[in-house]
Protein backbone atom coordinates (compact mmCIF):
# COMPACT_ATOMS: atom_id res chain seq x y z
CA UNK A 1 0.00 0.00 0.00
CA UNK A 2 1.50 3.63 -1.07
CA UNK A 3 0.57 6.19 0.92
CA UNK A 4 1.51 10.00 0.40
CA UNK A 5 2.04 12.66 3.34
CA UNK A 6 0.41 16.05 3.65
CA UNK A 7 3.13 18.56 5.00
CA UNK A 8 1.89 21.68 6.12
CA UNK A 9 4.19 24.42 7.33
CA UNK A 10 5.42 27.26 9.13
CA UNK A 11 2.38 26.52 11.86
CA UNK A 12 2.14 27.31 15.75
CA UNK A 13 1.90 24.99 18.01
CA UNK A 14 -1.46 25.68 19.12
CA UNK A 15 -2.36 25.85 15.45
CA UNK A 16 -0.60 22.13 14.35
CA UNK A 17 -2.64 20.64 16.92
CA UNK A 18 -5.50 22.47 16.16
CA UNK A 19 -5.39 20.90 12.42
CA UNK A 20 -4.27 17.78 13.58
CA UNK A 21 -7.81 17.23 15.47
CA UNK A 22 -9.12 18.41 12.46
CA UNK A 23 -7.92 16.12 9.61
CA UNK A 24 -7.93 13.28 11.87
CA UNK A 25 -11.90 13.29 10.99
CA UNK A 26 -10.43 12.12 7.38
CA UNK A 27 -8.96 8.81 6.60
CA UNK A 28 -5.51 10.08 7.53
CA UNK A 29 -3.70 7.37 9.85
CA UNK A 30 -1.02 8.89 11.16
CA UNK A 31 0.84 12.59 12.27
CA UNK A 32 3.94 13.71 13.07
CA UNK A 33 4.77 17.36 14.18
CA UNK A 34 8.77 18.35 14.18
CA UNK A 35 9.91 21.84 13.21
CA UNK A 36 6.83 23.49 12.61
CA UNK A 37 5.95 21.34 10.07
CA UNK A 38 2.86 18.76 10.46
CA UNK A 39 2.90 15.79 8.92
CA UNK A 40 -0.10 13.79 7.74
CA UNK A 41 -0.22 10.40 5.95
CA UNK A 42 -3.29 8.59 4.49
CA UNK A 43 -3.17 5.83 1.84
CA UNK A 44 -2.65 7.06 -1.54
CA UNK A 45 -6.36 5.43 -2.93
CA UNK A 46 -8.44 7.06 0.16
CA UNK A 47 -7.03 11.25 -0.82
CA UNK A 48 -9.25 11.41 -3.87
CA UNK A 49 -12.22 10.95 -1.87
CA UNK A 50 -11.13 13.85 0.78
CA UNK A 51 -8.74 16.04 -1.28
CA UNK A 52 -10.96 18.61 -2.13
CA UNK A 53 -12.51 18.86 1.50
CA UNK A 54 -8.84 18.56 3.29
CA UNK A 55 -7.72 21.62 0.36
CA UNK A 56 -10.46 23.78 1.86
CA UNK A 57 -10.15 22.57 5.61
CA UNK A 58 -6.65 24.21 4.77
CA UNK A 59 -7.78 27.47 3.32
CA UNK A 60 -9.94 28.29 5.86
CA UNK A 61 -7.12 28.69 8.25
CA UNK A 62 -4.73 30.19 5.95
CA UNK A 63 -2.47 27.70 5.05
CA UNK A 64 -1.55 25.74 2.14
CA UNK A 65 -0.23 21.80 2.32
CA UNK A 66 1.83 20.22 -0.05
CA UNK A 67 1.71 16.19 -1.05
CA UNK A 68 4.55 14.00 -1.11
CA UNK A 69 4.32 10.57 -2.13
CA UNK A 70 5.71 7.57 0.11
CA UNK A 71 6.45 3.99 -1.34
CA UNK A 72 5.03 1.41 1.36
CA UNK A 73 8.58 -0.27 1.36
CA UNK A 74 9.94 3.20 2.45
CA UNK A 75 7.71 3.72 5.97
CA UNK A 76 9.83 1.34 8.28
CA UNK A 77 12.54 3.25 6.86
CA UNK A 78 11.30 6.57 7.67
CA UNK A 79 9.80 5.45 11.41
CA UNK A 80 13.12 4.28 12.45
CA UNK A 81 14.72 7.80 11.60
CA UNK A 82 11.94 9.46 13.84
CA UNK A 83 10.12 7.01 15.76
CA UNK A 84 11.76 7.94 19.66
CA UNK A 85 10.55 5.61 22.21
CA UNK A 86 8.42 6.73 24.88
CA UNK A 87 8.80 6.45 28.61
CA UNK A 88 5.43 7.25 30.26
CA UNK A 89 6.56 8.48 33.91
CA UNK A 90 8.75 5.42 34.27
CA UNK A 91 6.72 2.62 34.44
CA UNK A 92 6.40 1.92 31.18
CA UNK A 93 8.38 2.17 27.93
CA UNK A 94 6.74 2.07 24.15
CA UNK A 95 9.70 0.96 21.86
CA UNK A 96 10.04 -0.73 18.29
CA UNK A 97 12.13 -3.15 18.35
CA UNK A 98 15.39 -1.44 17.19
CA UNK A 99 15.38 0.89 20.55
CA UNK A 100 17.09 -0.41 23.51
CA UNK A 101 14.61 -2.64 26.17
CA UNK A 102 13.70 -1.18 29.08
CA UNK A 103 15.39 -1.29 32.36
CA UNK A 104 14.78 -3.46 34.50
CA UNK A 105 11.51 -3.52 36.30
CA UNK A 106 9.91 -1.54 33.90
CA UNK A 107 6.96 -3.13 31.99
CA UNK A 108 7.47 -2.71 28.32
CA UNK A 109 5.45 -3.00 24.86
CA UNK A 110 7.48 -3.27 21.09
CA UNK A 111 5.89 -2.08 18.52
CA UNK A 112 6.42 -2.09 15.03
CA UNK A 113 3.89 1.16 13.84
CA UNK A 114 4.07 0.70 10.40
CA UNK A 115 1.30 2.99 9.06
CA UNK A 116 -1.04 2.86 12.29
CA UNK A 117 -2.02 5.60 14.81
CA UNK A 118 -0.71 4.93 18.12
CA UNK A 119 3.32 4.44 18.88
CA UNK A 120 2.98 6.45 22.24
CA UNK A 121 4.77 9.44 20.84
CA UNK A 122 1.31 11.08 20.89
CA UNK A 123 0.31 12.98 23.74
CA UNK A 124 -3.00 10.96 23.52
CA UNK A 125 -1.75 7.34 23.11
CA UNK A 126 0.49 8.31 26.13
CA UNK A 127 -2.70 9.77 28.44
CA UNK A 128 -4.02 6.78 27.87
CA UNK A 129 -1.47 4.12 28.63
CA UNK A 130 -1.14 6.40 31.66
CA UNK A 131 -4.37 5.80 32.30
CA UNK A 132 -4.69 1.92 31.80
CA UNK A 133 -1.32 1.91 34.45
CA UNK A 134 -3.91 3.37 36.81
CA UNK A 135 -7.04 1.76 36.31
CA UNK A 136 -6.68 -1.50 37.90
CA UNK A 137 -7.78 -3.88 34.92
CA UNK A 138 -6.18 -7.10 36.21
CA UNK A 139 -9.05 -9.58 36.04
CA UNK A 140 -11.51 -7.63 33.90
CA UNK A 141 -12.67 -7.68 30.30
CA UNK A 142 -12.09 -4.77 28.15
CA UNK A 143 -12.25 -2.88 24.81
CA UNK A 144 -9.61 -1.06 22.40
CA UNK A 145 -12.24 1.12 20.47
CA UNK A 146 -9.96 2.56 17.05
CA UNK A 147 -7.01 -0.01 18.33
CA UNK A 148 -4.25 0.74 15.94
CA UNK A 149 -1.22 -0.78 16.54
CA UNK A 150 -3.02 -2.36 19.55
CA UNK A 151 -0.42 -1.02 21.90
CA UNK A 152 -3.15 -0.23 24.23
CA UNK A 153 -4.74 -3.44 24.29
CA UNK A 154 -1.54 -5.10 24.77
CA UNK A 155 -0.96 -2.83 27.99
CA UNK A 156 -4.34 -3.74 29.39
CA UNK A 157 -3.56 -7.40 28.69
CA UNK A 158 0.08 -7.18 30.23
CA UNK A 159 -1.54 -5.09 33.44
CA UNK A 160 -3.46 -8.40 34.07
CA UNK A 161 -6.81 -7.85 31.87
CA UNK A 162 -8.60 -11.45 31.52
CA UNK A 163 -9.77 -10.60 27.69
CA UNK A 164 -9.38 -7.67 25.45
CA UNK A 165 -11.22 -6.91 21.99
CA UNK A 166 -9.32 -4.99 19.49
CA UNK A 167 -11.26 -3.01 16.88
CA UNK A 168 -10.11 -0.88 14.12
CA UNK A 169 -12.02 -0.41 10.72
CA UNK A 170 -8.42 -0.27 9.16
CA UNK A 171 -7.16 -3.72 7.69
CA UNK A 172 -3.40 -2.40 7.68
CA UNK A 173 -3.86 -1.43 12.03
CA UNK A 174 -5.84 -4.81 12.35
CA UNK A 175 -2.71 -6.46 10.38
CA UNK A 176 -0.08 -4.66 12.76
CA UNK A 177 -2.60 -5.11 15.84
CA UNK A 178 -1.90 -8.54 15.03
CA UNK A 179 1.66 -8.88 14.63
CA UNK A 180 2.28 -6.76 17.72
CA UNK A 181 0.36 -9.12 19.81
CA UNK A 182 1.63 -11.81 18.63
CA UNK A 183 5.20 -10.36 19.30
CA UNK A 184 4.62 -9.08 22.80
CA UNK A 185 2.70 -12.94 24.13
CA UNK A 186 -0.44 -11.83 24.54
CA UNK A 187 -2.70 -13.57 21.74
CA UNK A 188 -4.18 -15.19 24.34
CA UNK A 189 -5.54 -12.67 25.95
CA UNK A 190 -6.63 -9.97 23.33
CA UNK A 191 -8.61 -10.32 20.13
CA UNK A 192 -7.98 -8.03 17.10
CA UNK A 193 -11.30 -7.41 15.33
CA UNK A 194 -11.34 -5.72 11.66
CA UNK A 195 -14.86 -3.40 11.52
CA UNK A 196 -16.55 -0.66 13.19
CA UNK A 197 -18.39 -0.22 16.38
CA UNK A 198 -20.76 -2.55 15.22
CA UNK A 199 -18.41 -5.15 15.93
CA UNK A 200 -19.11 -4.97 19.85
CA UNK A 201 -23.21 -5.28 19.61
CA UNK A 202 -24.16 -7.39 22.12
CA UNK A 203 -20.78 -7.55 23.76
CA UNK A 204 -19.75 -6.43 27.49
CA UNK A 205 -17.01 -5.20 28.84
CA UNK A 206 -15.93 -3.90 32.14
CA UNK A 207 -13.26 -1.19 30.95
CA UNK A 208 -13.36 0.50 27.02
CA UNK A 209 -10.54 2.35 25.63
CA UNK A 210 -11.59 4.51 22.62
CA UNK A 211 -8.59 6.98 21.27
CA UNK A 212 -10.15 8.38 18.25
CA UNK A 213 -11.73 11.63 17.64
CA UNK A 214 -14.16 13.54 18.82
CA UNK A 215 -16.63 12.95 15.98
CA UNK A 216 -16.76 9.59 16.10
CA UNK A 217 -16.80 9.06 20.42
CA UNK A 218 -19.99 11.51 19.79
CA UNK A 219 -21.43 9.27 17.19
CA UNK A 220 -20.61 6.26 19.30
CA UNK A 221 -21.11 7.18 22.59
CA UNK A 222 -24.94 5.01 22.86
CA UNK A 223 -22.95 1.95 21.61
CA UNK A 224 -20.03 2.51 24.08
CA UNK A 225 -22.44 2.87 26.75
CA UNK A 226 -24.29 0.30 25.88
CA UNK A 227 -21.77 -2.16 26.00
CA UNK A 228 -20.41 -1.26 29.70
CA UNK A 229 -21.19 -3.10 32.39
CA UNK A 230 -22.27 -1.46 36.15
CA UNK A 231 -19.61 0.17 37.41
CA UNK A 232 -17.64 0.25 34.48
CA UNK A 233 -14.74 2.75 33.19
CA UNK A 234 -14.65 4.31 30.05
CA UNK A 235 -11.32 6.09 28.82
CA UNK A 236 -11.67 8.70 26.16
CA UNK A 237 -8.94 10.83 24.17
CA UNK A 238 -8.18 12.00 20.74
CA UNK A 239 -9.79 15.59 20.91
CA UNK A 240 -8.89 19.08 22.35
CA UNK A 241 -9.93 20.72 25.26
CA UNK A 242 -12.68 22.66 23.75
CA UNK A 243 -14.21 19.19 22.49
CA UNK A 244 -14.48 18.43 26.51
CA UNK A 245 -17.61 19.66 27.19
CA UNK A 246 -19.11 18.04 24.20
CA UNK A 247 -18.07 14.96 24.91
CA UNK A 248 -18.87 14.81 28.41
CA UNK A 249 -22.46 16.12 27.70
CA UNK A 250 -23.02 13.08 25.35
CA UNK A 251 -21.51 10.19 27.69
CA UNK A 252 -24.22 12.13 30.58
CA UNK A 253 -26.92 11.54 28.20
CA UNK A 254 -25.72 8.00 28.12
CA UNK A 255 -25.80 7.45 31.93
CA UNK A 256 -22.46 7.75 32.13
CA UNK A 257 -20.50 10.26 34.86
CA UNK A 258 -17.04 11.54 34.28
CA UNK A 259 -14.64 11.31 36.97
CA UNK A 260 -11.72 12.95 35.96
CA UNK A 261 -10.01 15.19 33.10
CA UNK A 262 -6.47 15.23 32.09
CA UNK A 263 -4.55 17.08 29.89
CA UNK A 264 -1.10 16.28 27.78
CA UNK A 265 0.61 18.84 25.06
CA UNK A 266 -3.40 20.81 24.85
CA UNK A 267 -4.69 16.91 24.51
CA UNK A 268 -7.76 15.79 26.44
CA UNK A 269 -8.43 12.17 27.88
CA UNK A 270 -11.52 11.82 29.90
CA UNK A 271 -12.86 8.97 32.08
CA UNK A 272 -16.24 8.51 32.71
CA UNK A 273 -18.06 5.68 34.74
CA UNK A 274 -21.30 4.02 34.54
CA UNK A 275 -23.37 3.56 36.98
Amino acid sequence: MDFVALNVSGLSEELSEILTAELADFPFESFETEGGVLKAYIPQERLADCKFEVDALLARYGVAGRYISIEAQNWNALWEQNFPATDVEGRLRIRAPFHEPAPAGELEIVVMPKMSFGTGQHATTWLMARGVLGLEVAGRRGLDMGSGTGVLAILAAKCGAAHVDAVDIDEWADANCCENVAANGVGALVEPMLGDVGRIAGRSYDFILANINRNILLRDMRAYAAALLPGGDLLMSGFLEADVEAVVAAAGQEGLSCVDVVSRDGWMMVHCKSH
